[in-house]
């Protein structure tokens, strides 16, 4: 499905103050600019299909989505950090350098020490988002797979060149459940793609020894329902979790018209559901992202609890004029601190010019220009 046109969030309250208004006025222009950039070709995805009208319907024929042998390879580790105990001291030295000279006192945040094995704050993951059945859903489905893969190689070395300090690693950012336009047999309003889709990415992933994210759109479902699906590939020790908000949608709502909502409580489901798996199968802690570019997006967030086997980063995925993306980091990301942060940056939305928008007409933003926010994130998706 693909959605042309966004209305403004109508939950985006005045504020009396500039910069108030300021962020309100991210929000809102975020709703317009963020929701086609996520979710563009959703309902291509549910139905196998790559068309930009919904209920059209094609086959997923393409060689280029898949990669023979995954199954073979399916559950492959990545061995992305030294087993051991935890170098507390050198967690605390680069959770000082992600807070970037913060002044706030809001970074970095007070959290108890991941169990043995966190990848973060020790690696930087750099992550390349779509879907198997869609080329407008992101990089991840756009291309074929070496030819993705070697792009994801090169910006890898923009980013260590960028940041010396804290090793870079990949990742595949895959959506195994997509939100759908239309209703479904179950009136759900999304899609869980096949389990050899997933195994096609695992394999691609296996290639360059990178961590595999399966992201979750839930619809009118809810994660109780739709995560547990997910568990024999969630208790492997390189495929971690992302949930989207954006596409949690409550009575009343539509998906593609309305932006959706998780509370805290969902977030602390989902981070209780992984530290079971880790304990049940002597995992190493999960990376858990929480995309959010709204206010309402994430309801309660103090109330989100932080757990040794968990690691959450809240993603601040709108897409837009550098100075928008900005402004949404920090109401969002920098002002309501969880654990750790992500950003997320668009090869083609990031630079289209957007009417009724203030802000000029921009480029994509560097790894030197994200790496300056404040706290530096530690999680970088491209879409």
């Amino acid at each position: 499905m693909e959605i042309n046109e966004m209305r403004n969030e109508s939950s985006v309250q005045k504020r009396n103050s500039y910069t108030t208004l300021r962020s309100a006025f991210v929000a809102g222009v975020c709703g317009l600019i963020v929701l086609t950039a996520c979710n563009n070709g959703s309902s291509g995805a549910a139905g196998k299909r790559d068309s930009g009208k919904a209920g059209a319907t094609t086959k997923p024929g393409a060689a280029k989505d898949t990669v023979p042998g995954a199954a073979a390879d399916a559950a492959a580790p990545a061995a992305m950090v030294a087993a051991g105990p935890l170098d507390t001291a050198l967690y605390n030295k680069l959770l000082a350098h992600l807070a970037n000279r913060d002044s706030s006192g809001r970074w970095p945040v007070k959290t108890a020490y991941p169990n043995s094995g966190a990848i973060l704050p020790f690696k930087r993951i750099i992550a390349y988002y779509g879907n198997l059945y869609s080329k407008r859903m992101g990089v991840l489905g756009e291309y074929p797979p070496h030819e993705m893969l070697g792009m994801l190689k090169a910006e890898l070395k923009k980013w260590q060149a960028a940041d010396t300090t804290i090793p870079v690693i990949p990742a595949l950012h895959y959506i195994a459940v997509t939100a759908q336009g239309s209703a479904g047999k179950d009136g759900k309003y999304r899609a869980r793609m096949p389990f050899k889709q997933i195994d096609s990415v695992l394999h691609m992933a296996a290639t360059i020894n990178a961590l595999v994210f399966l992201d979750v759109q839930v619809g009118f479902s809810d994660v109780q329902s739709e995560i547990p699906q997910l568990e024999k590939y969630l208790s492997m020790p390189n495929v971690h979790l992302g949930i989207d908000a954006e596409f949690a949608m409550k009575p009343g709502m539509r998906v593609g018209k309305n932006v959706g909502t998780f509370d805290a409580a969902d977030v602390n489901w989902c981070s209780e559901y992984l530290t079971k798996l880790v304990k049940a199968h002597n995992l190493p802690p999960k990376v858990f992202i929480v995309h959010r570019w709204t206010q309402k997006m994430i309801t309660n967030y103090k109330q989100i609890r932080t757990r040794p086997d968990v690691q959450i980063v809240m993603d601040m995925d709108g897409w837009g004029p550098q100075q928008l993306k900005m402004d949404t980091y920090k109401n969002y990301e920098w002002a309501q601190p969880v654990q750790f942060t992500g950003f997320k940056l668009f090869y083609k939305n990031d630079v289209k010019t957007l009417a009724k928008v203030k802000f000029a007409a921009t480029t994509m933003m560097t790894p030197k220009q994200v790496l300056a926010l404040k706290p530096s994130p530690i999680y970088i998706q491209y879409q």
